[in-house]
Protein backbone atom coordinates (compact mmCIF):
# COMPACT_ATOMS: atom_id res chain seq x y z
CA UNK A 1 0.00 0.00 0.00
CA UNK A 2 2.89 2.79 0.91
CA UNK A 3 4.56 1.27 -2.30
CA UNK A 4 1.47 2.43 -4.26
CA UNK A 5 1.25 5.50 -2.59
CA UNK A 6 4.32 6.58 -3.03
CA UNK A 7 4.07 5.83 -6.87
CA UNK A 8 1.42 8.00 -7.17
CA UNK A 9 2.71 10.82 -5.46
CA UNK A 10 5.88 10.24 -7.62
CA UNK A 11 3.41 10.56 -11.10
CA UNK A 12 2.16 13.49 -9.17
CA UNK A 13 5.33 15.18 -9.06
CA UNK A 14 6.65 14.26 -12.65
CA UNK A 15 3.43 15.23 -14.04
CA UNK A 16 4.36 18.85 -12.64
CA UNK A 17 7.80 18.99 -13.08
CA UNK A 18 6.86 18.43 -17.00
CA UNK A 19 4.37 20.99 -16.63
CA UNK A 20 6.61 23.55 -15.40
CA UNK A 21 9.46 22.82 -17.98
CA UNK A 22 6.63 23.25 -20.80
CA UNK A 23 4.97 26.20 -19.43
CA UNK A 24 8.37 27.85 -18.95
CA UNK A 25 9.52 27.24 -22.80
CA UNK A 26 6.09 28.58 -23.69
CA UNK A 27 6.89 31.94 -21.94
CA UNK A 28 10.48 32.10 -23.03
CA UNK A 29 9.20 31.55 -26.36
CA UNK A 30 6.49 34.08 -26.10
CA UNK A 31 9.05 36.25 -24.57
CA UNK A 32 12.13 35.51 -27.38
CA UNK A 33 8.91 36.60 -29.83
CA UNK A 34 8.12 40.34 -28.09
CA UNK A 35 12.06 41.28 -27.95
CA UNK A 36 13.65 39.19 -30.22
CA UNK A 37 17.71 38.43 -29.85
CA UNK A 38 18.56 41.22 -32.23
CA UNK A 39 19.86 44.84 -31.80
CA UNK A 40 16.99 47.19 -33.70
CA UNK A 41 18.67 50.57 -34.79
CA UNK A 42 16.18 53.84 -34.51
CA UNK A 43 13.90 53.88 -36.87
CA UNK A 44 15.29 57.22 -37.92
CA UNK A 45 18.42 55.82 -38.08
CA UNK A 46 18.04 52.53 -39.93
CA UNK A 47 16.68 55.07 -42.63
CA UNK A 48 20.24 56.89 -42.79
CA UNK A 49 21.90 56.99 -46.19
CA UNK A 50 24.97 58.08 -47.89
CA UNK A 51 25.83 61.58 -46.52
CA UNK A 52 23.60 60.97 -44.08
CA UNK A 53 23.09 62.97 -40.10
CA UNK A 54 26.56 62.09 -38.18
CA UNK A 55 25.28 62.47 -34.97
CA UNK A 56 25.43 59.52 -32.21
CA UNK A 57 23.39 55.92 -33.60
CA UNK A 58 20.36 54.70 -30.90
CA UNK A 59 19.84 51.10 -30.48
CA UNK A 60 17.84 48.52 -28.69
CA UNK A 61 20.32 45.61 -26.89
CA UNK A 62 19.50 41.73 -27.70
CA UNK A 63 16.09 40.80 -26.28
CA UNK A 64 15.19 44.63 -25.41
CA UNK A 65 11.52 45.79 -26.22
CA UNK A 66 9.37 49.00 -26.16
CA UNK A 67 11.31 52.52 -26.47
CA UNK A 68 14.18 52.13 -24.38
CA UNK A 69 16.92 53.16 -27.08
CA UNK A 70 20.24 53.81 -25.83
CA UNK A 71 23.38 55.62 -27.55
CA UNK A 72 25.63 53.64 -29.24
CA UNK A 73 28.89 56.52 -28.50
CA UNK A 74 30.46 58.73 -30.55
CA UNK A 75 32.72 56.22 -31.81
CA UNK A 76 30.15 52.82 -31.40
CA UNK A 77 31.93 52.31 -28.12
CA UNK A 78 28.78 51.20 -26.34
CA UNK A 79 27.53 48.75 -28.84
CA UNK A 80 30.59 47.03 -29.34
CA UNK A 81 30.03 44.73 -25.95
CA UNK A 82 27.12 43.41 -27.54
CA UNK A 83 29.56 41.92 -31.02
CA UNK A 84 32.05 40.52 -29.18
CA UNK A 85 32.45 36.95 -30.91
CA UNK A 86 31.01 38.21 -34.71
CA UNK A 87 34.49 38.95 -36.59
CA UNK A 88 32.21 40.47 -39.34
CA UNK A 89 30.28 43.03 -36.88
CA UNK A 90 33.37 44.37 -35.46
CA UNK A 91 35.13 44.73 -38.46
CA UNK A 92 32.05 46.87 -39.52
CA UNK A 93 32.43 48.25 -36.35
CA UNK A 94 35.67 49.28 -36.86
CA UNK A 95 35.33 51.01 -39.98
CA UNK A 96 32.62 52.94 -38.49
CA UNK A 97 35.38 54.11 -35.37
CA UNK A 98 37.88 54.77 -37.96
CA UNK A 99 35.83 56.92 -40.18
CA UNK A 100 34.23 58.97 -36.75
CA UNK A 101 38.37 59.28 -35.34
CA UNK A 102 39.09 60.72 -39.29
CA UNK A 103 35.82 63.33 -39.09
CA UNK A 104 36.82 64.22 -35.82
CA UNK A 105 40.56 65.22 -37.20
CA UNK A 106 38.88 66.85 -40.18
CA UNK A 107 36.73 69.23 -37.75
CA UNK A 108 39.87 70.14 -35.38
CA UNK A 109 42.20 71.07 -38.96
CA UNK A 110 39.14 73.11 -40.11
CA UNK A 111 38.41 74.68 -36.40
CA UNK A 112 42.32 75.66 -36.29
CA UNK A 113 42.60 76.75 -39.26
CA UNK A 114 39.60 79.37 -39.50
CA UNK A 115 40.92 80.29 -35.92
CA UNK A 116 44.36 81.17 -37.65
CA UNK A 117 42.67 83.55 -40.39
CA UNK A 118 40.89 85.30 -37.46
CA UNK A 119 44.01 85.40 -35.14
CA UNK A 120 45.67 87.20 -38.81
CA UNK A 121 42.92 89.93 -38.83
CA UNK A 122 44.45 91.94 -35.75
CA UNK A 123 47.66 91.15 -36.22
CA UNK A 124 49.26 94.31 -37.81
CA UNK A 125 48.65 98.24 -37.88
CA UNK A 126 45.59 97.84 -40.57
CA UNK A 127 43.12 94.81 -40.80
CA UNK A 128 44.17 92.25 -42.78
CA UNK A 129 41.61 89.82 -44.42
CA UNK A 130 43.91 88.17 -46.76
CA UNK A 131 47.44 87.99 -46.44
CA UNK A 132 49.63 84.91 -47.42
CA UNK A 133 48.89 83.34 -43.67
CA UNK A 134 45.35 83.85 -44.41
CA UNK A 135 45.58 82.62 -47.83
CA UNK A 136 47.09 79.40 -46.53
CA UNK A 137 44.82 78.70 -43.95
CA UNK A 138 41.30 79.70 -46.35
CA UNK A 139 42.81 77.11 -48.54
CA UNK A 140 43.22 74.33 -45.89
CA UNK A 141 39.69 75.47 -44.62
CA UNK A 142 37.96 74.88 -47.90
CA UNK A 143 40.17 71.60 -48.32
CA UNK A 144 38.68 70.39 -45.39
CA UNK A 145 34.66 71.03 -45.92
CA UNK A 146 34.97 69.61 -48.78
CA UNK A 147 37.19 66.26 -47.18
CA UNK A 148 34.43 66.21 -44.73
CA UNK A 149 31.87 65.41 -48.01
CA UNK A 150 34.20 62.14 -48.47
CA UNK A 151 34.58 61.15 -45.22
CA UNK A 152 31.13 61.03 -44.11
CA UNK A 153 29.71 59.16 -47.14
CA UNK A 154 30.19 56.04 -45.69
CA UNK A 155 30.19 56.62 -42.65
CA UNK A 156 26.16 55.44 -41.65
CA UNK A 157 26.57 52.54 -44.07
CA UNK A 158 29.63 51.10 -41.86
CA UNK A 159 27.62 51.64 -38.53
CA UNK A 160 24.74 49.34 -40.44
CA UNK A 161 26.27 46.96 -41.85
CA UNK A 162 27.68 45.81 -38.16
CA UNK A 163 24.25 45.75 -37.18
CA UNK A 164 23.19 43.76 -39.97
CA UNK A 165 26.14 40.95 -39.66
CA UNK A 166 25.04 40.77 -36.01
CA UNK A 167 21.91 39.76 -36.58
CA UNK A 168 22.49 37.74 -39.23
CA UNK A 169 24.67 35.75 -37.25
CA UNK A 170 23.55 32.40 -36.06
CA UNK A 171 21.35 32.41 -32.95
CA UNK A 172 24.59 31.39 -30.92
CA UNK A 173 24.83 35.24 -30.28
CA UNK A 174 21.30 35.02 -28.56
CA UNK A 175 20.14 33.88 -24.96
CA UNK A 176 21.68 30.61 -23.65
CA UNK A 177 17.58 29.12 -23.31
CA UNK A 178 17.24 28.85 -26.92
CA UNK A 179 19.47 26.45 -27.06
CA UNK A 180 18.99 24.69 -23.96
CA UNK A 181 15.17 24.28 -24.22
CA UNK A 182 13.96 20.87 -24.82
CA UNK A 183 12.05 20.50 -28.20
CA UNK A 184 9.96 17.85 -26.04
CA UNK A 185 8.70 16.79 -22.79
CA UNK A 186 6.82 14.25 -21.82
CA UNK A 187 6.28 11.05 -19.35
CA UNK A 188 8.00 7.50 -19.63
CA UNK A 189 8.18 4.45 -17.79
CA UNK A 190 11.19 2.39 -16.46
CA UNK A 191 11.95 -0.85 -16.90
CA UNK A 192 10.68 -1.65 -13.17
CA UNK A 193 7.50 0.48 -14.04
CA UNK A 194 8.45 3.59 -12.11
CA UNK A 195 7.55 6.86 -13.86
CA UNK A 196 10.07 9.12 -15.30
CA UNK A 197 10.06 12.58 -16.77
CA UNK A 198 11.25 12.40 -20.75
CA UNK A 199 12.90 15.30 -22.25
CA UNK A 200 14.15 15.42 -26.06
CA UNK A 201 16.82 17.29 -27.33
CA UNK A 202 17.12 18.55 -30.98
CA UNK A 203 20.38 19.51 -32.26
CA UNK A 204 20.71 23.47 -32.51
Amino acid sequence: MHTISWLAAARWQLRGAASMALVFSLVASARAQQAPATIRLHPEDAERGLNGPQHNFEFLPPGVGGEAYQSAGFFGQKLRPYLAGNAEALASLDQYRRQKTIFLVDRVVAVGSFGLWGQQILIGDERQYFNNTQKVALGVFATSILATLFINRNTNTYMKRAVQAYNDAPPAHGSLWPRLRPSGVGLGAAPTGQPLLALRWAVR
